[in-house]
């Protein structure tokens, strides 16, 4: 009895340092320690960046204009990202516009968006991890664009009055992580252009909201 005892606790004691290793308790962690969790399954630090987005400027009164758009950045680190981007797209007359030249043979001093190329940077504060359904769990950062540019756009009648247009922009977008390379783009994002209209002699002050939907590829880890 004794001898079957004394193997019992020995083989509890040699137990006891396998177990510890399964299981780390940290204890509490206090605000300043919260860098412990930090630790990124997908860093972007010092990666580039290669998108392709569909897109639609669907707020203007008397245009509709779908578009796409080509950009290219580089993460400065986990926050910081400087990108540029090249759109393309063509306005196309709402129903309100139709029906006030046919209807009221008024017609509005609409532009058209062409194309435009902006650069600024990209913020990330938060990089997150959500539970999908109990079945996946899906990684993906909330990043805030602020860019300037220039954005072209032509009047929609008449005369093809051509508006050269510097333009700046904020927005919100999201990027959810198909892995370690790939991931899918939602953003929105308010471009604000000053127009000099020939037409009319004025300068004008215009909003191209946009939403943009895409995919974009990491480069290589360095």
């Amino acid at each position: 009895m004794k001898r079957t005892l004394a193997l019992l606790l020995s083989s509890l004691l040699l137990s006891g340092p396998a177990l510890a290793q399964e299981t780390v308790d940290l204890g509490t962690l206090r605000n300043d320690e919260i860098q412990v969790v930090q630790k990124l399954l997908y860093p972007k630090e010092d990666r580039t960046e290669l998108g392709f987005a569909l897109g639609v400027l669907a707020f203007d009164p008397y245009m509709i204009a779908p578009k796409i758009q080509v950009s290219f950045g580089k993460h400065l680190s986990e926050e910081l990202e400087v990108e540029g981007q090249l759109g393309l797209g063509y306005g196309l007359g709402r129903s309100t516009y139709r029906e006030l030249r046919e209807s009221y043979f008024e017609t509005p001093e609409a532009y058209r968006y062409l194309t435009s190329l902006t650069a600024g940077v990209n913020w990330s504060p938060i990089y997150a991890k959500m539970n999908f359904m109990g079945n996946r769990v899906v990684h993906h950062d909330l990043y805030v664009p602020v860019v300037g540019g220039l954005t072209v756009e032509r009047l929609a009648w008449g005369p093809k009055h051509f508006a050269f247009a510097p333009t700046v922009g904020l927005g919100v977008g999201v990027r959810v992580f198909q892995g370690d390379k790939n991931l899918v783009r939602l953003e929105v994002r308010d471009d604000i252009l000053i127009e000099n209209r020939k037409q009319s002699g004025t300068v004008a002050i215009k909003q191209n909201v946009g939403i943009h939907v895409g995919f974009s590829r990491l480069g290589d880890k360095k």
